[in-house]
């Protein structure tokens, strides 16, 4: 990254061609997976992909706080380039600027920069402070990384009957370990947005049982009994549901640079019983790893 009088300059090689990259920056299906710093997930109301066209979206905060933002675009040229005007409505964030990306190819991959030019010096100190502009745009590309790491990885390419979702967190594989094995710790961000949990039973060795009663936010109790299979700390445990729908899960804590990546994989007995829970499942397992990162975030800060 660098900086001028009254510009934000990131600057990354990513590794995946820039047809992919461009689709992934411009695809809001792909854009709720990825776009805005660690944390945060998003919405997108309205998009036209073309000059004098309006992006229009919602960026919800870990804290529970919305963001609605608003884009112009003022080029698109697939796959080399895009401009765009962030501006804002009255009832908005006043954070106004211009926005040019550049996808450039080198061999199989892509080098990215993303220029953030606002309209003052001051006004680039300002956003810089009071959003954390700098930090969040290295966060965001972080994600745009991750994504295109389950697009383009071939370990990660899901079967029919498999449900797979995969997030770097920044923490060692112990640390990360320790989250998922730990039961007063589980339990605190174990479920989608808005669930408790009660352990009855959590005994970590293979054949071990793990029963736990999940609470709804809207008042429900969803019983679930598991079977650990295998435990290798720190870097992988197994585990079949056997309530109703029953399917295996292995997840592997694979460190990398940064950090560690979860790849969490739910094995179906057929395609036909994955895919009655794929929609639901899959947006769970994102808003899971959401409660994760949060409490993370907690572990890290109560150590210091």
């Amino acid at each position: 990254m660098s900086t001028t009088t009254r510009e934000l300059v990131f600057n990354r090689i990513l590794h995946a061609p820039r047809e992919l990259v461009f689709d992934v920056w411009t695809d809001p299906e792909h854009l709720s997976k990825w776009y805005g710093p660690f944390g945060f997930s998003l919405t997108t109301h309205e998009m036209d992909l073309r000059p004098g066209g309006t992006w229009r979206y919602t960026m919800h905060g870990p804290d529970g706080k919305d963001y609605r933002n608003k884009v112009v675009f003022l080029e698109v040229t697939r796959p080399e380039r895009l401009v765009y005007r962030h501006t804002n409505d009255l009832d908005m964030e006043q954070a106004s600027h211009d926005m040019i990306i550049s996808f450039e190819p080198e061999g199989d991959k892509t080098r990215l920069s993303m220029r953030l030019i606002f309209d003052s010096p001051g006004e680039m100190e300002r956003v810089a402070k009071t959003y954390g502009a700098v930090e969040g745009g290295n966060q965001t590309l972080t994600r745009l990384e991750e994504r295109l790491a389950v697009l383009t990885n071939p370990l990660l390419k899901i079967s029919d009957n498999q449900i797979v979702s995969t997030r770097v967190f920044h923490v060692t594989p112990e640390q990360l370990f320790k989250a998922w094995t730990d039961p007063l710790i589980l339990a605190r961000w174990w479920g989608p947005k808005g669930f408790t949990n009660t352990f009855h039973e959590f005994d970590l060795k293979p054949g071990g049982s793990w029963k736990f009663t999940m609470h709804g936010p809207e008042g429900g109790n969803y019983p679930n009994e598991c079977i650990f299979v295998a435990i290798a700390e720190p870097l992988q445990l197994i585990w079949r549901h056997i309530s109703s729908p029953p399917f295996y899960v292995i997840a592997n804590f694979e460190a990398e640079w940064g950090g560690t990546r979860v790849v969490f994989k739910m094995i179906f007995n057929s395609a036909a019983e994955c895919e009655k829970v794929k929609s639901l499942v899959t947006e769970g397992n994102e808003q899971n790893f959401d409660r994760l990162e949060r409490q993370l975030g907690s572990m890290v800060i109560s150590r210091v």
